[in-house]
């Protein structure tokens, strides 16, 4: 019964597939084809399954689908040497972290990507400077313009 159902089912797709104008430049023998591959690995809604493919509900029955790499070998063996010399590799043992986390002594510092141009620093601080917003050093503490309100232009 399950065994006419799904072939019934199989035909009506073929059908319906050959019939749309997306696929009429598409031959019989290929979608024949493209039938045959997807009952073959299961690629197709099973009858009751709620919206799961064969393969899905059945994943013994059918091959495993083969992954494509993104990165070629090579990049690979680049990454892990780098990750090796850095020391952004997971430390052994329970504690976690990252082995320059845990031994920074050991690995090159990090570099810090400046967020401000060194034309922004220089506006910022004469900005600063005229209007008193920043920490006055010795023992007193505080801003400027808090300490010396008359030295300062009003914000």
């Amino acid at each position: 019964m399950k065994t006419k159902f799904a072939a019934t089912a199989l035909i009506l797709a073929a059908g319906l597939i050959a019939g749309t104008p997306a696929l009429a430049g598409v031959t019989r023998e290929q979608v024949k084809a493209e039938l045959a591959e997807a009952v073959r690995t299961g690629d197709m809604v099973g009858p009751g399954s709620r919206g799961l493919k064969l393969n899905e509900q059945y994943p013994s029955r059918y091959p495993a689908k083969q992954v494509q790499a993104s990165l070629s070998r090579e990049q690979v063996k680049a990454e892990l040497a780098a990750a090796i010399r850095t020391g952004n590799i997971m430390a052994p043992g329970d504690l976690g972290g990252t082995l320059n986390e845990r031994y920074p002594n050991l690995y090159p510092a990090k570099q810090v990507q400046a967020s401000l141009s060194r034309e922004q620093v220089k506006a910022q601080l004469a900005e600063a400077i005229r209007t008193g917003n920043f920490m006055v050093a010795g023992d007193i503490g505080g801003k400027c313009n808090e300490l010396h309100p008359e030295m300062h232009v009003a914000v």
